[in-house]
């Protein structure tokens, strides 16, 4: 219970203390339950929508979802995303060592650039237009696609905090990076599936037939682009930040969605 709460602690605003001593082992095994932790912020999200579709119109729940969405982490991720991509940006000169350490600079400055603000109104602008577009489809891909995203995001960091190594000797993303094994990452696996199943077995009457297949391909194409996210970081910042989980934490809700819109159009 205790790796389970530091998890919630660190992924969300939600006030939850742990009184015990806390090592950075202890953080480490929290990783563990990011899975979980994932599902409690998409049953709040489906909460604050159903509330929200009670008063308001369709289109404006989708949007006070969203921004439930962003408080409850306390925009975290979309700073993290901010920041990697205002240092993607900087201009290379040719001088790989120095373009890398001129970047985690930029990335770590708290200043927001132009590029930065592009991303996040064009990310909460994507999921906003997708959760719109999928709400048109049938109820159970609608509300279970709200369910998933934030699942599926933090899917995607253990991935690639599995997968990479710490740009940085220190900061936020050094307590993670490296430091998860084999167990970590069965868990997270192992958390999902069954997030799947209980969906499959509660809901099997409303879900289309071949929905469990959608869930083992979605779950695979994020794996795999988790892994590119982490070449391309160590390619330009010579592995990953605490910015860079958060970003790809953000690209991963959105992909999710992508691929939510083109499955329903192809097969349902």
């Amino acid at each position: 219970m205790k790796h389970f709460l530091l998890a919630l602690q660190f992924l969300t605003i939600i006030p939850v203390r742990v009184r015990d001593d806390v090592s950075d082992e202890d953080m480490r095994q929290g990783i563990s339950y990011f899975v979980m932790v994932g599902l409690i912020q998409g049953i709040i999200l489906l909460t604050v929508l159903n509330i929200s579709e009670k008063i308001f119109h369709p289109e404006l729940s989708i949007f006070i979802a969203i921004v439930a969405s962003i408080l409850l982490n306390g925009g975290f991720h979309l700073d993290g995303l901010a920041d990697t991509f205002d240092a993607i940006a900087a201009k290379s000169t040719g001088d790989n060592e120095f373009d890398i350490n001129k970047r985690l600079s930029v990335m770590k400055d708290s200043f927001t650039g132009a590029i930065g603000v592009t991303a996040i109104v064009s990310v909460i602008t994507m999921k906003y237009l997708l959760l719109k577009n999928i709400s048109h489809f049938i109820p159970f891909i609608y509300y279970s696609s709200l369910l998933l995203m934030p699942v599926i995001s933090k899917f995607a960091m253990v991935s690639s905090m599995f997968c990479g190594k710490p740009a940085r000797k220190e900061g936020l993303g050094q307590l993670f990076l490296g430091k998860i094994t084999l167990k970590e990452m069965f868990y997270s696996v192992f958390a999902l599936t069954l997030i799947y199943a209980v969906l499959y077995i509660a809901f099997k009457q409303y879900m289309p037939v071949n929905q469990y297949v959608f869930y083992g391909l979605s779950t695979l194409i994020v794996y795999f682009l988790s892994i590119l996210w982490v070449f391309f970081c160590n390619k330009r910042f010579g592995g990953l930040t605490g910015d860079t989980l958060g970003a790809v934490s953000e690209i991963s809700e959105i992909i999710f969605l992508f691929l939510v819109v083109i499955w329903s159009r192809l097969y349902i």
